[in-house]
């Protein structure tokens, strides 16, 4: 599957803000709004564009909080502790993982007496789970 400097322009673009006019990203590239509708199109029909997704503040939600996660699990139970996982309001991504935790999830909390709560008594309880380390992000770079 190939995509050209245009479509890579129009990923950029709307990794930026999804939200950006076509006829913003048509002025950009010197083409048509059409064109730009029909690479767009283009993009999703391939699979190279999943979705568009809304960026939310935790903060702003009251979530005072917010932790990368490293859960590991007995080998034969990943996969119902991940499913567990999903379920929860609380872990907002995630992901199966190769590297120090099998599993990893983005856990957002009310405060450090809510966070030591879910690690405690909702992750840490789950059958099969055998270790929970919990990592706060203090600052989001990128």
């Amino acid at each position: 599957m190939t995509v050209d400097e245009r479509d890579k322009i129009i990923l950029e673009m709307l990794s930026k803000d999804a939200r950006t006019p076509f006829t913003e990203i048509a002025k950009v590239l010197g083409i048509s709004e059409t064109a730009v509708r029909k690479r767009v199109k283009g993009l999703e029909e391939k699979g190279v564009i999943e979705g568009y997704h809304v960026k939310i503040n935790p903060s702003k939600l009251g979530y005072t909080l917010v932790s990368l996660t490293g859960v590991d699990t007995l080998p034969e139970k990943i996969f119902t502790v991940a499913e567990k996982l999903k379920s929860f309001e609380f872990v907002k991504d995630l992901y199966l993982t190769s590297g120090d935790h099998m599993i990893m999830a983005e856990v957002w909390a009310r405060d450090g007496e809510d966070l030591a709560d879910i690690i405690s008594n909702k992750i840490g309880k789950l059958d099969g789970v055998t270790k929970v380390c919990p990592a706060i992000i203090l600052e989001k770079l990128k």
